[in-house]
């Protein structure tokens, strides 16, 4: 058996590297870079032409957001209609369920009119720059399952699938060598959406952190003075200059050496990146930032913000994470409420934040979940899991701002007009970034694995 196709990423050395350094962060931010230098095989390194984004911040609330009660507006002359809600839950029992009424109300934004939920008013004020897809599904009804398809592309984990920024950071490489391509900001779902899978660790998601420490163990001790750290810093590139002289002839050395190089260069600017004290007060207004509801999110936000000033590749930013996801409504769907308060300023103050900045036409900013809520009751006022129809929206990065595009039937449960598998979000964003969603492929284990498999590609009606 050819190694290269069993290790097309030279995996296995890379992993008992980053355990031989004791710096798993490291390792997370590497990828980029020996893509870049050839030390990972096979990268693809496009663009495969020219993009119209150079930087993706991906929104994902985590646990099911109701498109109905959100960006999907329904009549309610439904409500009381009993539903056959068979194959939903954890079982696949027939069962009966009635329509529940949506108690929100929709206001038309902007000049394009688009109806936005009062959950969701400063989103409403910035609508006529983002496009509303009201036709997504995929196949899973539970989390996890729902994650790994939508994360990957994939169903099921019989292949280590990775997740999709680590495509981007594979496919494109690094465009700031003191930064990783890929970063997570809050907790995930599901470890799936900040892994490397087949494609190695080197470029799976480095988590940062909105505080005073980006990354975990990456400062130096405190009481270490500027003037101390620069003796270090110069010793060391001295005795870096002599190994890669003695070394040259191993690339595998000399990946290591870089290695390092680069935790010396993160330690100068990731906290640079994190640190807030430069921003105008009106600018931290924007994203709620001190706030009680807001503060939290409005940092997370504003870091994204600055890391793609610093073009980092791809963002991901996890809302509510952990066990099923907050955004998960089976009891109540006013437990949306809050969730909601804490996002919709953050959000729009990003997207108003990126346009004043001459920003938002090359970031592509994305707001999505891993399927949305089914019209019906679960527990009189909760609604289940619905992989059947819902709403994702993209704004920015080549987008037509202030479309809707696609829909759910009557009541909302299915996507019934221009449906879209989940997979094509994945194609439209390769799209805008200039990749070709049908050349994202590797060899693993004698086999062709891509990125893509299933859908209808990019969703060129709500791109320019």
């Amino acid at each position: 058996m050819n190694n290269r196709d069993l290790y097309p990423c030279g995996r296995i050395s890379r992993r008992r590297f980053l355990h031989q350094a004791g710096g798993g962060f490291l390792g997370l931010a590497m990828g980029a870079l020996w893509a870049e230098a050839g030390e990972i095989e096979n990268a693809i390194l496009g663009p495969h032409f020219p993009p119209k984004a150079k930087s993706v911040i991906f929104l994902f609330m985590c646990g099911g957001v109701s498109h109905i009660d959100t960006f999907d507006p329904k009549d309610n002359k439904w409500a009381g209609k009993i539903m056959d809600a068979v194959g939903f839950g954890d079982n696949l029992a027939e069962m009966k369920r009635p329509v529940i009424p949506c108690h929100r109300t929709f206001t038309r934004y902007g000049e394009s009119g688009i109806p936005v939920s009062d959950w969701f008013p400063h989103v409403g004020s910035v609508i006529d720059d983002i496009a509303v897809v009201r036709s997504m599904w995929c196949n899973e009804s539970n989390h996890f399952p729902a994650v790994i398809e939508t994360c990957t592309g994939h169903r099921g984990r019989q292949f280590d699938h990775p997740t999709f920024g680590s495509w981007i950071s594979y496919a494109l490489g690094t465009a700031n060598r003191n930064l990783p391509a890929f970063v997570n900001i809050g907790r995930p779902s599901s470890p799936v959406q900040l892994t490397g899978g087949y494609l190695g660790a080197t470029v799976a998601a480095t988590p940062f952190n909105a505080g005073e420490t980006p990354i975990p163990n990456l400062l130096p001790p405190k009481g270490c003075s500027a003037s101390e750290r620069e003796r270090q810093m110069q010793a060391l590139d001295e005795l870096n200059r002599e190994f890669r002289d003695t070394y040259a002839i191993n690339s595998d050395i000399a990946a290591r050496a870089r290695a390092y190089e680069l935790a010396a260069r993160m330690q100068l600017a990731a906290p640079q990146v994190v640190d807030f004290s430069d921003e105008p007060q009106h600018v931290l207004d924007l994203y709620g930032i001190g706030e009680k509801e807001t503060d939290d999110f409005g940092r997370q936000l504003l870091l994204a913000r600055r890391l793609a000033e610093q073009d980092v590749r791809f963002i991901q930013i996890c809302h509510a994470g952990g066990g099923n996801g907050r955004w998960d409504a089976h009891d109540n769907i006013e437990s949306h409420a809050p969730l909601c308060r804490a996002t919709d300023k953050p959000i729009a103050g990003l997207i108003r934040d990126l346009k004043q900045r001459g920003m938002l036409d090359q970031t592509l900013v994305v707001w999505s979940s891993e399927f949305g809520r089914t019209p019906w009751s679960q527990n009189t006022t909760g609604r289940d899991h619905n992989p059947k129809g819902y709403t994702v929206w993209l704004a920015g990065g080549g987008v037509k701002g202030g479309t809707v595009h696609g829909a759910t039937d009557e009541v909302g449960y299915k996507a019934i007009e221009h449906p879209h598998y989940y997979s094509d979000l994945h194609a439209t964003i390769l799209r805008q970034l200039g990749l070709d969603y049908n050349r994202m492929q590797i060899r693993v284990i004698g086999r062709t694995m891509r990125l893509v498999e299933d859908g209808d590609g990019p969703i060129r009606e709500i791109l320019s």
